[in-house]
């Protein structure tokens, strides 16, 4: 998921960054406010309005650091089975790990999907046993404010593991069904459209869910304090059609995608560069001419390595009468090499997974093309003109 607002990294956790996004102050904001004028004024009287800001931004935090830690959990277990995290972000809507690939199995992929509300329950149930503690000392006020904090975070950790067990993909819930669908099917890309399937009807179900408290307050039925939690529901029911919608999508395009071998795409006509080429000369005979952003570089017909525009860019312009291609190129690496019977799937998760935006296709010792980033592009454009 991509969101056009800024995001700023706060910190690691098991060696992942994690960022807040700009949405993420609003909630934040929203929580507070929530908390300071109506829950604890409410439940613990008698204190001053500052008091129940800071009162309701701690607990703010806390519930956030909740979701974080639901986050690290599906994290740790995806860490386990080598998926690596590029990063946790948390937004308006809570958290997300970003995982650079899928979970190799049926099995990861329960275990890493059960392991965030496995979480969540276990800090709900700290947090009550915290709160059973805080009323059992029955002293003055402090243990009372403890006691509603605790339950407040027990309360809503359980509802947090809860509603990511809704059976709707990309919810925790959804990718458990996608890997029972995916161990009884044995097919991954179908399994996901199922899941999101029901993604998409839980929620239509919770837009028509919110839309009927709305119309309860409306026509007196209801109170109207529960006009808000109308609208939320109806947001986050909008939030989650739209994802497993995108997510469907996703796997309609991952299948057609894995049926395509890399041969089909491949650019044929390479042209290489020789390691002993200074890069001026390289700029003036090859970049500027044909207009690449890379080319493998060959010496003795044997592949080397491979040199783009970005790893020009690391040497002053003044050095390049004096640097040489062998100095500034990718030294060959299997992660750099690709074969042509390969599917475009496995080259693209092969690129994001290793940072390349094109790989050298292979077939033995002989180079006999490139894949790049754009022809992969070109080629979804041309396979998808038709349906537009």
């Amino acid at each position: 998921m991509k969101w056009s607002l800024p995001s700023w990294q706060i910190g690691h956790a098991l060696g992942i960054p994690i960022r807040i996004h700009a949405s993420w102050f609003l909630v934040f904001l929203l929580v507070s406010w929530t908390l300071s004028t109506g829950y604890l004024p409410e439940n613990l009287p008698g204190l001053s309005p500052a008091r129940y800001w800071v009162m309701g931004g701690a607990a703010a935090v806390l519930l956030f650091l909740s979701v974080l830690l639901h986050e690290l959990g599906h994290s740790y277990v995806a860490l386990r089975y080598h998926i690596p995290i590029d990063r946790i972000t948390l937004f308006i809507f809570g958290g997300v790990a970003h995982m650079r690939k899928e979970a190799p199995s049926p099995q990861a992929e329960f275990l890493i999907a059960v392991a965030g509300p496995a979480v969540s329950f276990a800090l709900g149930a700290v947090c009550f046993s915290l709160g059973m503690l805080a009323e059992f000392m029955q002293e003055a006020r402090g243990p009372h404010g403890l006691l509603l904090l605790s339950a407040l975070l027990g309360i809503v950790n359980v509802q947090l593991g809860l509603f990511n067990l809704i059976p709707g993909f990309p919810l925790d819930g959804g990718r458990v069904l996608r890997a029972g669908l995916w161990a009884w099917g044995k097919d991954f890309h179908r399994a996901t459209k199922q899941a999101a399937g029901v993604g998409l009807g839980f929620g239509a179900l919770l837009g028509f869910l919110g839309l009927s408290i709305l119309a309860g307050v409306l026509v007196g039925e209801l109170p109207d304090s529960m006009a808000s939690d109308g609208s939320w529901i109806i947001f986050i029911g909008m939030f989650l059609f739209a994802a497993a919608l995108a997510s469907r999508r996703h796997a309609s395009l991952r299948q057609a995608l894995a049926s395509v071998p890399v041969r089909d795409l491949m650019v044929r006509t390479v042209e290489s560069i020789p390691p002993n080429c200074t890069l001026d000369e390289a700029v003036s005979r090859y970049f500027q001419p044909y207009g690449y952003g890379g080319f493998p570089v060959l010496e003795n017909g044997r592949l080397t390595g491979l040199v783009t525009v970005y790893d020009m860019q690391t040497v002053p312009v003044s050095l390049w009468p004096w640097r040489q291609i062998g100095q500034v190129m990718r030294p060959v690496s299997p992660s750099l090499i690709v074969a042509p019977d390969a599917s475009i799937m496995d080259a693209m998760e092969q690129m994001a997974r290793e940072g390349w935006d094109r790989l050298v296709v292979m077939q033995g010792n002989q180079v006999v093309g490139l894949v790049t980033h754009s022809s992969i592009l070109h080629f979804l454009q041309l396979r998808q003109a038709p349906t537009r």
